[in-house]
């Protein structure tokens, strides 16, 4: 049995307990044993996060086996103490807010989901029926190049997850081509089952003017670009359908950037390092497409009366939106 992990188990009365004793302010306790109960001091962990102190700037030394200690980037490290102010029911509306945020932008991925799989079966139902199993009609890198561990091209792989998909369906329209028809099913009844992971992977594939085809038709002339917004708007589908944090989420995997006239609602980004590693960027993002899916829908209005009416008031703890990424002429787009 491990001994690496240093932190005991605690009952619920003492993690609010400890919670008290680094300054939080818990003034209804029976209601906060009911949370911690019912959402579970781990997962609200990642939104008091955000309230605790922090050191002043440090250099820490960076001391890895046999090579010479190294600095690393001047950084505030967060103690366990809390920020004077922060109450048990900041955490909680926090939390609330962020779960509204996730239900609202699953809502328009979902929609992008849906219209993505039209486009890339459409794509690439021009070429045959079973273009996704037709390695010559992809890119290179994608049909041919092996990968050192396995052995296998990203197609293979690709394949491999489609099969599973299909095997796993209970939808009766598989059933029914499986019987009538048999395997393969066409492409535009296959990816009926894929899923926003599998369509990314797949469109990285495709050729450059395939790319290129489908992505035009949202306004971005560079597919290569538009594969980088699938790839971060699968994290981002990722992070909602789990539940996890989301609001100051750090964005590693960052897409590209079109040229700003072919999406001027991310004009502010290409020159601010931080807000693109925020993912407000990756909201705008799915804005843009929404607009061309939907002209008329009311999503973007949405987000924005959630962005100022929801947000819970943490002026006292120096937090906004902000932490978001939103740049300084938000509430002006054209939502």
């Amino acid at each position: 049995m491990t001994q690496g992990y240093p932190k005991p188990w605690q009952s619920y009365q003492k993690q609010l307990e400890l919670l008290m004793a680094r300054g939080m302010v818990v003034t209804d306790q029976p209601k906060a044993l009911e949370y911690l109960e019912r959402i579970g001091y781990y997962r609200l962990s990642g939104y008091w996060f955000a309230f605790r102190e922090r050191t002043e700037l440090c250099c820490p030394i960076n001391q890895q086996g046999s090579k010479k200690p190294s600095k690393t980037k001047p950084t505030r490290f967060p103690l366990d103490d809390f920020k004077p102010g922060t109450t048990f029911q900041n955490a909680v509306d926090l939390y609330v807010f962020d779960k509204k945020l996730r239900l609202l932008i699953l809502d328009a991925l979902e929609r992008i989901e849906i219209a993505l799989r039209v486009d890339i079966s459409h794509g690439l139902g021009k070429h045959e029926k079973f273009a996704y199993l037709r390695p010559e009609l992809f890119h290179e890198s994608f049909s041919k190049q092996l990968d050192g561990k396995t052995g296998l091209t990203k197609h293979h792989v690709w394949l491999g997850k489609h099969a599973a998909l299909i095997n796993r369906s209970n939808e009766d329209f598989i059933r029914h081509n499986k019987e009538k028809y048999g395997l393969p099913l066409a492409v535009w009844v296959a990816c009926e089952v894929w899923d926003f992971g599998t369509l990314s992977t797949l469109y990285a594939g495709m050729t450059e003017a395939d790319q290129d085809d489908i992505s035009q038709e949202y306004g971005i002339s560079n597919g290569r670009v538009f594969a980088s917004w699938l790839r971060s708007l699968n994290y981002l589908r990722n992070v909602c359908a789990h539940h996890s944090r989301l609001w100051n989420r750090n964005i590693v995997d960052q897409p590209k950037l079109p040229p700003i006239d072919q999406a001027s609602t991310l004009s502010a980004f290409h020159d601010d390092p931080h807000r693109r590693a925020r993912p407000f960027m990756l909201f705008c993002i799915t804005q843009h497409l929404m607009k061309v899916i939907n002209p008329s829908s009311s999503w973007g209005k949405r987000l924005k009366a959630l962005l100022l009416n929801d947000f819970p008031n943490l002026t006292h703890l120096d937090l906004n939106l902000d932490g978001m990424g939103i740049d300084q002429d938000w509430q002006k787009r054209d939502w």
